[in-house]
């Protein structure tokens, strides 16, 4: 059985809290998160509409990355094919806007929605594969998607390799506080409200029984079932709760490409989001922001450093990450915070 090692910012086993465990929040936490959000908010109208619709995608894939953190980082299935979900989701919201004039905000909870089935009996019959044969399940998951949405007698509905085109929603509103709205800005102000949501989802889904009871699966199965958890209930339901999150933005990211083709959700999807979720922290919540960054930037720096051989430069920007911040981003920044508090503890300023 595979192992998932956790980020340091949720500490080794040790009574009373599980490795992975959520930590309670505190009311400074509290103000930082308020700032990082108003901070966020005021980006749009201090960057160029490119750079807007990059941190739009970055959005996107945190959430995405929350999902699959749930399934492999909290309860340690790992997933190989979460672009499939990303694509059920950003075709149920195609399909949606484009043939049934659905508004955009309704399709994102109905893409959700869909994606937490589909996911929840994907997750049925998962439960008798483990480690690396769960792997090759989801693996194959991910690549006969994209040749599925590709299918000539589906084609009335997913436009075969042709794909739909949407259109970007105008805002509801010409300005806000002054400031000028225009469909890239007010998606990604609306990106903004559904991640911060979906996190606090997350957050409070994590830290409660649910949360804990993935975790005493995923380091103790035998344990855990000993003390009446239902663990076949709770595997499934990691997946439909992971699914459903990576459905969500499968969702906005639709709709911030305006465009979706089965070409668009191939196997490298998957993979890109197994490498963001590892290099963000693992059963790391603050982790999938980091690896949402990496995801979306790191393959322009690279394709910036060298024209010709672009994946060389980001194969090698990863491995210097891995090896620099074995534990991930959030975990490195979390053993530097912690070196810093025992340093201040030892050496208090002088009166």
């Amino acid at each position: 059985m595979s192992t998932v090692t956790p980020s340091p910012e949720l500490a080794p086993l040790a009574p009373p809290q599980a490795a992975g465990a959520v930590r309670g929040w505190s009311p400074a936490w509290t103000v930082v998160a308020v700032l990082v959000v108003l901070a966020a908010a005021a980006l749009p109208f201090l960057v160029s509409n490119y750079r807007v619709f990059q941190f739009s995608m970055v959005l996107t894939y945190a959430i995405a990355l929350l999902g699959l953190n749930i399934l492999t980082g909290y309860n340690g299935q790992i997933s190989l094919g979460h672009g499939a979900f990303y694509a059920i989701g950003a075709y149920v919201t195609a399909i949606l806007m484009d043939q049934h004039n659905v508004p955009y905000w309704l399709c994102v909870p109905a893409a959700g929605l869909v994606c937490l089935v589909v996911g929840f009996l994907f997750g049925l019959p998962a439960l008798r594969l483990e480690g690396v044969y769960l792997a090759l399940a989801t693996f194959a998951l991910g690549v006969a998607l994209p040749q599925v949405l590709k299918y000539k007698h589906l084609e009335q509905w997913t436009g075969g390799v042709q794909g739909i085109s949407l259109i970007k929603p105008d805002p509801p509103i010409a300005s806000l506080f002054g400031l000028k709205l225009n469909p890239d800005r007010w998606f990604y102000l609306f990106a903004l409200f559904v991640t911060v949501l979906m996190f606090i989802l997350g957050w409070n889904l994590l830290r409660g029984r649910v949360g804990r009871a993935l975790i005493a699966i995923r380091d103790q199965p035998i344990a855990a079932a000993t003390m009446g958890i239902d663990t076949a209930l709770y595997k499934s339901l990691a997946f439909g709760v992971s699914a459903m999150f990576t459905g969500v933005a499968g969702a906005l990211g639709a709709i911030a490409v305006a465009f979706v083709a089965p070409d668009s959700f191939t196997i490298f999807l998957s993979i890109s989001l197994l490498v963001g979720m590892v290099v963000g922290g693992l059963a790391s919540i603050t982790g999938a922001i980091w690896g949402a960054m990496f995801i979306q930037f790191v393959p322009n720096v690279a394709d910036q450093v060298s024209k010709a051989a672009p994946w060389a430069i980001y194969g090698a920007l990863m491995i210097l990450f891995m090896y620099v911040m074995p534990t991930g981003i959030a975990g490195a920044l979390r053993l530097a915070s912690q070196r810093w508090r025992r340093r201040a503890r030892r050496h208090p300023p002088a009166a």
